[in-house]
This record gives structure tokens, C-alpha cells and sequence, in this order.
């Protein structure tokens, strides 16, 4: 029959995952220290686990002496024979102690001594268990929140996610399932502390060794994952073997791998980018969805000026830059990005700043930058025979190009003095041609203002001059009507005398008209 002591001490082994041996040597080290504090550190103590009574039995170690002297120390002939019957003298014996009579401050001190080696023993256990599993995928549930810290409890263990290693944007309620990425293990004075991300580009690497067979297999190879967490991802793949797409791989059926992991990382974009080791079409493919139209590659520096046509600049550089900055952090390339119309802005400054120099004209500026040497400070700095190889020109004519190269250059002038100095007269034309159109509006405004002015004393000569006009032909007109009037006037008085002739004639002929209208008769 198991006693309460170990009754207590399994539970705790299965509760804390911690060997039975460690709670025994935490429960032996509590009591030593709370006999010392009770009876004095100059004694010699020691506890021991009795397997058989199931308990821990402390002993108080003295040295046989003939004549007792310390008795913290030493013990008599007789009471040693109590408890060894052969004991002799200088010979050690244990006095077990009664565990009692330590009082309630001596309990105390034992239990956080226990408190504290089971927290240690813990502690070990958790960095043993964990740190082996660094940069490993780990699966847990939300236990709580601190001061917007995520503690996760992985089994028996908790686990911190720092608001820094959260993706932006999400959010997670008590007791969801999260998965998270082993980041650190870190072991402090207040225990082992297992931190977790969301946010690192492992986890998403992680992620897609979990979903995709062929990565897991080693068929298909990751070279490289940079992120934006939240918002945009680039992951590079190689496939080692031909019959395998990597990229297809990585989508799966109709998206449905990838739809996952973009699940996972609450809608996330992820651009899967197949790796090669040809360095210009890797920075190519890893620009998508932009299309490149032309690079200019300095691999000393391992900086590469790509050129797009200007539709396709917002497309290339992406939202505040995501696309480009992830491109560059993928391929390890430093990425300057220009549109086609500032490529040729910019061709014509280094072009007309070669022209500067003695002996250059727009022919040779332009063979000079085909050939890479695009400024004063490449040409000071060029190799004759290069030179005459580019220009097709005499050692001489090579040599006063590199001397008056070198006199610009002491002198400071670059491609950038060129384009300040002809922006400078581009912007003194620009205000001369502003002032000539003001002025000539100013005189044209004058001229309205003038014709203005001049507008009503013409309408008034106009007026009079048609009054003028009008007056002879109104006098004919009323000189008209009036001879008309008494023509009028004549016909009618005419008329007037001529009535009372007319009636008398009338009267005349009805007289006469009896007669001759008489019927004849018969004669007797």
C-alpha cells in the first residue's frame, strides 16, 4: 500500500512530468534547509527517502566521544550504543530527528523550498524537451492574454507569443487552435520560456513542408522564403526532378495547397517563384507579375537597374514597395526600378554629360554609353586601348579624351551637375517663355480695353451718319404723299362739279321715254 508521501509524489510526477528521483531530492534539500534554519547551519544534516515507511527521515550526524565537549557535535559512548550497539569512539553516527517538532515557520521555509526545486526541475525540462525542437512547427490553444501577449499551452507547457511575432491584423479568442513556429528557447531566473512566432519566414516554410508530399520527400527544395507578414510572401522553389513542377507542386489541384496555407495566414499573398541559377532571370521571375523589358546588371556591386514600361512601374515597385523590397530580399540583389520614359531621361544626362568632354560628340557619347562607360568618372578612369576600341580613334585623340575627362572631373562636374545645370536653363526658358505670354497678354488686354473705350463715340457717329443718310429720302417721301394728296383732292372736286349735269341729262332722258314707248295702234 502506497503511502501518502508517495501517493503525492506520483501525482506530481504525472501533473509536472517530472522523475520521481528530482521530487525526492527537492523534498530531501526542503528539509535539510528548514533543519538548518531551525537548529543552526554549523550542524552536520542529511535527509533520506525511506522506500519501505514512505517517508523522509532526517538525521543529525555527531562523533562518538569519550567525553562529550559540543553536544551539536559530539555524542557519548553510551547513547551511541543506543543506536549502533558496536559504536566506537571518533566514529560517526546518524541521530534521526523528530520532523515534528520543526513548528509552522520551518513548514513554510520547506515548502518553498520544494516550490522552488519542482519549479527548476520544471524548468529543465522544459528547455531538455524544447530545445531540440527549434524552428519546428508546434500546435496549441490560446490559454490567455497578457498585455497583448499570447501565452499558448503546448501540452503541460506554456508558451509566449510576442505581440512582434503576430501577423498584423489577426485576432484570436480563449482556447482557439493556433499554430505557431518554434523561434527561441530561452532559459532565465524565472523559468524556461519557449517563444513562438507567426510572423518569422520559417513558419511559412514550415507550412508548406506540411502540405506539400513532394518537399517533405526532398523532391522539391525550398532556396528561399522572405515575407511582409499579413500582407504579401515570396518563397523560391527547385524541383530535383525534371518530371516534377515545382511551382504546380506548391499550387496543387486547382490551388487547393496553396488556398490552405493562405487559409492559415488569414489571406496572406504568397508568390511562388521557381528558382534558377541564371541571377537575371531569377530577379526576372521574382519581380512577377511585372514584366521586365530591360536590365543593366553590376555584379560588382550586385545591383541590377531594371527598366518597365511606365504601365507596368506601379505594378513592378507594388503597394509601398512590397513587391520590389521582397524581390530584393529573395534574390539578395539590390533592385533599382525606372519606367522606360526615365530611363531615356536619364540615358540623355549621362550623354550629355559625355559630350562635355573634348572631342566627344553625340556619336561617341553614344557608342561610350553602349559600352558601359556612361560617365565623366568611368571615362577619366578608362583604359586607352579600351577606348580606342570603342571610339575607333588614334592614341592621341584617346588621350586628350581622358585629360579632359580628368580636368571635368576636378573641376566637379558629373552627370548630376549636367542635369542641374540644364534644368536650370530648361526652368530660365520655361520663366522667360511665361513672361513673354504675359506680356503679350497684357498688350492684348490693352487693346481690348482700348477698342472698348473707342466703341460708343463710332456707334454714335454711325447713328448720326444714318440719320444723315435717311433724311433726303424721308423729305422725297413726304413731298410724295403730299402731291399725291392733291391729286387726290382735284379728282374729287372734279367729280363734285360734274354731278348736277349728269342728273339733269338723267332727268332729260327719262321725259323723253313715254313717248317713245308708246305701243302703236290701228288707224280707223
Amino acid at each position: 500500500m502506497l503511502s501518502e508521501l508517495d501517493r503525492i509524489l506520483d501525482e506530481t510526477r504525472k501533473d509536472k512530468g517530472i522523475d520521481r528521483e528530482v521530487l525526492v531530492n527537492a523534498l530531501e534539500t526542503a528539509l535539510v534547509k528548514a533543519a538548518l534554519n531551525k537548529y543552526g547551519h554549523s550542524l552536520d544534516i542529511e535527509a533520506q527517502y525511506n522506500a519501505e515507511l514512505g517517508e523522509i527521515e532526517l538525521f543529525q550526524y555527531k562523533t562518538v566521544a569519550e567525553t562529550v565537549t559540543d553536544i551539536t557535535r559530539e555524542i557519548s559512548i553510551p547513547d551511541a550504543g543506543l543506536i549502533v550497539p558496536d559504536a566506537e569512539v571518533g566514529e560517526e553516527i546518524g541521530v534521526k530527528m523528530d520532523i515534528k517538532q520543526f513548528g509552522r515557520i520551518a513548514a513554510q521555509t520547506a515548502r518553498q523550498v520544494i516550490t522552488q526545486n519542482i519549479r527548476e526541475a520544471e524548468r529543465e525540462n522544459i528547455y531538455s524537451e524544447y530545445k531540440d525542437k527549434k524552428g519546428e512547427l508546434v500546435t496549441g490553444y490560446v490559454h490567455r492574454f497578457e498585455k497583448g501577449n499570447i501565452i499558448i499551452m503546448l501540452g503541460r507547457y506554456e508558451a509566449l507569443m510576442p505581440v512582434s511575432e503576430q501577423i498584423p491584423g489577426e485576432m484570436f479568442s480563449l482556447r482557439d487552435r493556433i499554430k505557431g513556429y518554434v523561434l527561441d528557447v530561452k532559459k532565465n531566473t524565472k523559468g524556461s520560456q519557449i517563444i513562438v512566432s507567426r510572423t518569422h519566414p520559417g513558419f511559412l516554410m514550415k507550412l508548406f513542408e506540411l502540405e506539400v508530399p513532394e518537399i517533405s520527400e526532398s523532391i522539391v527544395k525550398i532556396h528561399n522564403v522572405v515575407r511582409e507578414p499579413g500582407f504579401r510572401a515570396k518563397i523560391a522553389v527547385e524541383s530535383t526532378d525534371s518530371r516534377v513542377d515545382p511551382v504546380g507542386a506548391c499550387v496543387g489541384n486547382r490551388g487547393s495547397r496553396v488556398q490552405n496555407i493562405v487559409h492559415e495566414l488569414h489571406g496572406e499573398k504568397i508568390d511562388i517563384i521557381p528558382w534558377t541559377e541564371d541571377q537575371t532571370r531569377y530577379v526576372c521571375v521574382a519581380l512577377a507579375p511585372a514584366e521586365v523589358t530591360e536590365m543593366i546588371v553590376d555584379e560588382d556591386s550586385r545591383t541590377m537597374e531594371i527598366i518597365v514600361e511606365d504601365s507596368q512601374l506601379s505594378l513592378a515597385i507594388g503597394k509601398k514597395g512590397q513587391n520590389v523590397r521582397l524581390a530584393a530580399k529573395l534574390t539578395g540583389w539590390k533592385i533599382d526600378i525606372r519606367s522606360k520614359t526615365k530611363y531615356l531621361e536619364r540615358s540623355k544626362q549621362f550623354k550629355a554629360a559625355l559630350m562635355r568632354v573634348e572631342g566627344i560628340d553625340s556619336l561617341e557619347a553614344e557608342a561610350l554609353y553602349n559600352a558601359d562607360l556612361i560617365s565623366i568618372e568611368l571615362l577619366a578612369l578608362a583604359d586607352s586601348n579600351d577606348l580606342q576600341e570603342v571610339l575607333g580613334a588614334s592614341n592621341e585623340q584617346v588621350q586628350i579624351i581622358i585629360n579632359s575627362a580628368q580636368k571635368l572631373l576636378e573641376a566637379g562636374v558629373t552627370v548630376d551637375s549636367v542635369a542641374a545645370e540644364d534644368a536650370a536653363a530648361a526652368a530660365e526658358a520655361v520663366a522667360a517663355a511665361v513672361e513673354e505670354a504675359a506680356a503679350e497678354e497684357a498688350a492684348a488686354a490693352e487693346e481690348e480695353a482700348a477698342v472698348a473705350e473707342d466703341a460708343p463715340a463710332e456707334e454714335a457717329v454711325a447713328e448720326e451718319d444714318a440719320v444723315a443718310e435717311d433724311a433726303p429720302a424721308e423729305e422725297e417721301a413726304a413731298v410724295a404723299e403730299d402731291v399725291a394728296e392733291e391729286a387726290v383732292a382735284e379728282e374729287e372736286a372734279a367729280v363734285a362739279e360734274d354731278a348736277p349735269a349728269a342728273e339733269d341729262a338723267s332727268k332729260d332722258d327719262e321725259a323723253a321715254e313715254p313717248e317713245d314707248q308708246k305701243p302703236a295702234g290701228k288707224t280707223k
